[in-house]
């Protein structure tokens, strides 16, 4: 079963189908496993993202349902996450550099690091969306003991997961997590975001 189509929201008719139909799944089919030829492809979708300088700030733990990190990891989210994230095939947890390691070697583009991670996790997510499977990116665990539990150098700094598999069956899960699957997808107006001649100008 791969993610379910839902009616384009207003003003996203026209995106590409892998934007237009991407939504944030929290039912995951739970025996679904992801091949590493899959895993690797959504890496090398997020490696070959924009940074600035070619600096490539970032880093992700790869954990697939069932690996010892994937156990560990699991152990640290929070309450909310800790019913449906689990049943995702695999979780990678996206890292920023944000500062110098003891080589010296300095980040001249620091600055933009999470604006540069930002975009290869938005590229891991449409290639999973070109595989038919589904995502969902979220901040909800002890980002602190996840960054020592892995042993993440202090210059670098653990900023989210992306849970990634086939979407599930909501009869078999939680109540309480199938509801956010009936949740309406809505965003601000273009009005409130872009501007032109001077900020607040609507640009349209």
């Amino acid at each position: 079963m791969t993610a379910a189509k839902r009616a384009p929201q207003p003003g996203a008719e026209d995106l590409t189908e892998h934007l237009r139909d991407r939504w944030s799944v929290s039912v995951f089919d739970q025996e679904h496993e992801l091949a590493d030829s899959e895993i690797r492809l959504l890496l090398e979708a997020a490696r070959w993202a924009p940074s600035a300088g070619n600096s490539q700030p970032w880093s992700f733990l790869v954990l697939p349902r069932g690996s010892a990190g994937h156990e560990t990891f699991a152990s640290h989210l929070s309450r909310g996450n800790s019913g449906w994230v689990p049943r995702a095939s695999a979780v990678f947890v996206a890292i920023a550099q944000v500062g110098v390691g003891p080589d010296g070697d300095g980040l001249t583009y620091s600055d933009y690091a999470y604006y540069d991670l930002g975009q290869a996790a938005a590229h891991l997510t449409v290639q999973a969306a070109s595989l038919g499977l589904s995502s969902h990116q979220f901040a909800g665990f002890d980002h602190d003991a996840v960054a020592a539990a892995f042993g993440v150098p202090d210059w670098w700094r653990v900023m989210i997961g992306i849970a990634v598999g086939r979407h599930g069956d909501p009869a078999q899960v939680d109540p309480r997590d199938a509801e956010r699957e009936e949740r309406d997808r809505v965003r601000r107006p273009l009005e409130e975001t872009a501007f032109t001649d001077k900020w607040g100008t609507p640009w349209s």
